[in-house]
């Protein structure tokens, strides 16, 4: 079988470096009978993969070149169960196969994919029980009387300013014309005033 050991570290002078995890690797190989070519990342985090070294490896298994991936410690791979489940789904979707060694997942084997099973179902409950407490966060903030979203733009000035053209009965589309011959600076990057951002304004006084 063809595989990818792949191996990472995030400092040079990490206890476990690329050295070790490379005689991990070619210590399987070599008792296993695989052919193996090596992917690496060097001084990148393992808080997500956006790696080159990740990247490349799981291109050539896209490609066909290998039919697994073999890592000799999870961490090297992935910090999440997050992070592991998305490559684990990659994996099952595309026909290739994932070796950690140090906790026993190999998917080539029925053992392999019980525990890849379960992990799957616990990276799924987590994904909800995030949900959960972002939706149970912004209910208890709303009851504080927090205003969720983005932080207004506009100066105070600006606000009283269009509050006032608009109780004085200015249409939105009178009050952005003056806005825009006044030259009052608009919120974030827009080149001018319109009568929807006018609203908008208003509206959320």
């Amino acid at each position: 079988m063809k595989v990818v050991g792949y191996m990472r570290v995030s400092t040079e002078g990490q206890v476990y470096g690329l050295e070790a995890q490379h005689k991990a690797i070619e210590d399987e190989v070599a008792r296993r009978g695989w052919e193996v070519q090596y992917a690496a990342d060097e001084g990148r985090s393992g808080k997500d993969i956006n790696r080159p070294g990740i990247t490349r490896a799981l291109a050539l298994l896209k490609a066909g070149e290998a039919e697994a991936l073999v890592v000799s410690k999870l961490d090297r791979l992935a910090r999440s169960l997050l992070d592991l489940a998305q490559i684990l789904d990659l994996a099952k979707r595309q026909g290739w196969a994932v070796i950690v060694m140090d906790i026993g997942i190999d998917t080539t084997t029925p053992t392999g994919e019980l525990v890849v099973n379960v992990m799957g179902a616990v990276a799924q409950w987590e994904r909800r029980m995030i949900g959960v407490r972002t939706k149970e966060g912004l209910a208890a903030a709303k009851s504080k009387g927090v205003r969720i979203g983005r932080p207004p733009l506009v100066a105070l000035s600006v606000v009283e300013r269009i509050v006032a053209e608009r109780a004085g009965g200015s249409t939105y589309r009178a009050i952005a014309d003056a806005l825009n011959a006044d030259q009052v600076p608009t919120a974030g990057a827009g080149a001018k005033w319109h009568p929807n951002t006018v609203r908008a304004v208003a509206q959320r006084v």
